[in-house]
């Protein structure tokens, strides 16, 4: 039996492909229902009232279960949570998730490991074989210390949920990812000034170029890197032009080298004045915010757009083969251990295009391992040496990605994608030897059983000669 924690995106691709394979499996999920952080209801939800998915639809939906076409192409978090449930609901996998459950302890023990949960205020011990830990990337917030202390409301982007925070505030937004981005253009419409600091550059995509979305767009053509990253910065400086355009830094580094803000509306209110760019934060006192340039402002709320950290809390780092000197565990395809065998880390990827078809093809790969490794193959075999030699391999496609704590499990789309469909390939051809030898085997027995009965029929009416 194997214990699945999570049941957001990433925990219910894992618990499709392992139902795949009649794989058994307990899933655990602190919430009342299934959808993670899409469920802006669960407490341990980061999401906010205006969000949408920052990619389209169809490049991030399941490929089984597509989003019908009443969706927008970029939805709504209502409507994710609710695409969420459906998929729970059309393959029952509620059924194997044990809900408003909480995992407090994480450790090996034997062959297998003791996982200690809590559902209302009781503790139970269990042992599994083995574990998927699919419980998100986006939980803990990423608070960099700040110089001075300040007097007025201070709050992470982990903790906006609505617009009305800012009414009549004066508002400085901290960081400009897509939530950043998001968040700084809702505070435009309520806020009395909207300022936003930035110490580092961003490229800024819109999510519409005539009138499709941008993430469709790619060609067929796979071009090399180099010319890639230069081509696509040409186009996009040629719709919407440069960030110095707009009074924000220019990036430091080339295209694709850090995640870009899928959102030109931000650009826009910059444009107009709505939003005033300001840099690095120096000094902090009362309400007064000096910056590295020498300008400041007061304000009455800083908000920090600055990310998360991965966070386990439940399963002691050396476990997770992740040293205190890196921000993220160091795992064959930011999954594999390169000692366990029974320990998977679902999810914790990221990369531009790669969609939850992506995560679940990486899903798909680790219950057919689980699978071949239980019959002991020869294709598990030699996935075991790969894991274990290649621990530390980044799959970036030659990228010089940013060193930032965001971007330390961040990898190329398509490089890994490649890497997915080569073990699965690998994994799958075995699995499906498995499969014909054992239909070949059930055959001959349901040969065999339908003679010994036809000749016991035989026997049954063969007139007595003794008479």
């Amino acid at each position: 039996m194997y214990a699945v924690i999570g049941a957001g995106p990433m925990g219910l691709a894992t618990a499709r492909n392992l139902q795949k394979l009649d794989i058994p499996f307990v899933g655990f999920e602190g919430h009342s229902d299934v959808g993670g952080l899409w469920d802006i209801d669960n407490p341990h939800s980061t999401m906010y009232e205006t969000a949408h998915l920052i990619s389209s639809k169809h490049m991030t939906e399941f490929s089984e279960f597509p989003m019908p076409d009443s969706v927008a192409s970029y939805p709504h978090h209502s409507e994710l949570r609710q695409y969420f449930q459906d998929f729970a609901n059309t393959f029952n996998l509620k059924s194997c998730y044990e809900f408003s459950t909480r995992v407090i302890s994480l450790e090996p023990e034997g062959d297998g490991w003791r996982l200690v949960s809590e559902h209302n205020g009781k503790q139970q011990s269990r042992v599994f074989t083995g574990v998927l830990i699919a419980n998100g990337t986006l939980h803990k917030p990423n608070m960099p210390n700040l110089p001075g202390d300040f007097s007025g409301t201070f709050m992470h982007s982990s903790q906006y949920c609505s617009p009305s925070v800012f009414t009549d505030k004066r508002v400085l937004i901290v960081g400009c990812g897509n939530s950043g981005a998001d968040i700084a253009v809702d505070a435009v419409h309520h806020a009395k000034s909207v300022d936003i600091s930035l110490r580092r550059g961003y490229y800024f995509l819109p999510k519409f170029i005539n009138g499709r979305p941008i993430d469709t767009l790619g060609s067929k053509l796979k071009l090399p890197r180099k010319a890639k990253q230069r081509l696509d910065a040409a186009m996009i400086r040629t719709i919407i032009g440069k960030p110095s355009d707009y009074g924000l830094p220019d990036p430091d580094y080339r295209m694709y080298e850090s995640h870009p803000v899928i959102n030109s509306l931000v650009l826009h209110h910059l444009g107009h004045g709505d939003i005033t760019p300001r840099r690095n934060i120096s000094a902090i006192e009362g309400h007064t915010v000096t910056f590295s340039d020498g300008n400041s402002g007061d304000y009455d709320l800083i908000l920090m757009a600055t990310g998360y950290l991965l966070d386990y809390p439940f399963i002691e780092r050396k476990h997770l083969n992740w040293p205190a000197e890196q921000d993220a565990p160091q795992l064959y395809m930011n999954v594999f251990h390169p000692d366990y065998d029974t320990l998977f880390m679902m999810g914790m990827v990221e990369a531009a295009g790669l969609g939850w078809e992506g995560r679940n093809q990486q899903a798909r790969l680790v219950a057919l391992y689980i699978k071949q490794r239980e019959q002991n193959s020869v294709a598990a075999s030699r996935f075991d040496e790969i894991k274990r030699a290649r621990s530390n391999v980044t799959l970036d496609g030659g990228y010089d990605y940013i060193k930032l704590a965001r971007m330390a499990y961040y990898v190329n789309k398509d490089e890994y994608l490649t890497t997915l469909a080569e073990h699965i390939a690998e994994l799958q051809a075995d699995e499906d030897i498995a499969e014909a030898k054992h239909k070949t085997s059930n055959n001959s027995s349901s040969k065999a059983s339908r003679f010994k009965s036809r000749l016991f029929n035989r026997q049954k009416h063969k007139p007595d000669s003794s008479r």
